[in-house]
């Protein structure tokens, strides 16, 4: 039901650049899948996607690193990519000039017989989103939250107190033993990250 790719490169923002490896998670059946998240390396991806169809080219956000290898695996694939378009400042520093289909909140994507119900949970950028998948008891939270907390939020267009929300009302009513998929690093549990919201907002990051 799940695949996860590692890919490496760059994060880009705010006049910085740092080496990053992402997570690209493959969600689906043998027959077809949905990609959350192009990081990077497009013929990576879609070696590991091999002759499955491709739904759909799902950006929990539009940071460079989780959207760079997009356009590319679109084309290698023949699939759409999908953003919510609160993230549109940040896509067209990457692609000024590419469309993609929007997204909205409460969305439900399906492939191979998983339903990925779309959660808009701003904060980490504008336009983040995360996939809850009840049916297989995981959600892909991409830079939303991570082992540990948080996504970061100390660079343009990022709020604190917003991805605080975001994670108190959309992802922590979650059941506690849904699988957190990130968008780099280790997976985790709602129910391992729930009991730490207090410390989160005592340390303001």
């Amino acid at each position: 039901m799940i695949d996860r790719v590692v890919t490496s490169g760059t994060f880009s923002l705010d006049g910085g650049t740092w080496e990053v490896d992402n997570n690209v998670w493959l969600v689906g059946s043998g027959r077809e899948v949905v990609v959350v998240d192009a990081a990077h390396d497009a013929a990576a991806i879609a070696e590991r996607v091999g002759d499955r169809e491709v739904r759909a080219i799902v950006c929990t956000h539009a940071h460079n690193d989780h959207i760079d290898a997009a356009a590319d695996l679109a084309a290698l694939v023949g699939a759409p990519v999908l953003l919510h378009p609160a993230d549109q400042v940040l896509w067209e520093m990457v692609y000024p000039d590419l469309p993609y289909t929007p997204l909205r909140d409460g969305e439900v994507l399906t492939a191979g017989g998983v339903e990925l119900t779309v959660l808009h949970t701003p904060g980490h950028a504008p336009g983040a989103v995360c996939l809850h998948a009840p049916g297989i008891g995981a959600v892909f939270t991409g830079d939303t939250l991570f082992s540990g907390g948080p996504g970061a939020t100390g660079r343009s267009f990022s709020s604190f107190e917003t991805i605080i929300e975001s994670i108190r009302e959309r992802l922590l009513p979650l059941p506690g033993d849904t699988v957190v998929h990130t968008g780099h690093g280790d997976s985790t549990t709602i129910g391992a990250e729930a009991p730490h919201l207090q410390e989160w907002l005592a340390r303001g990051h």
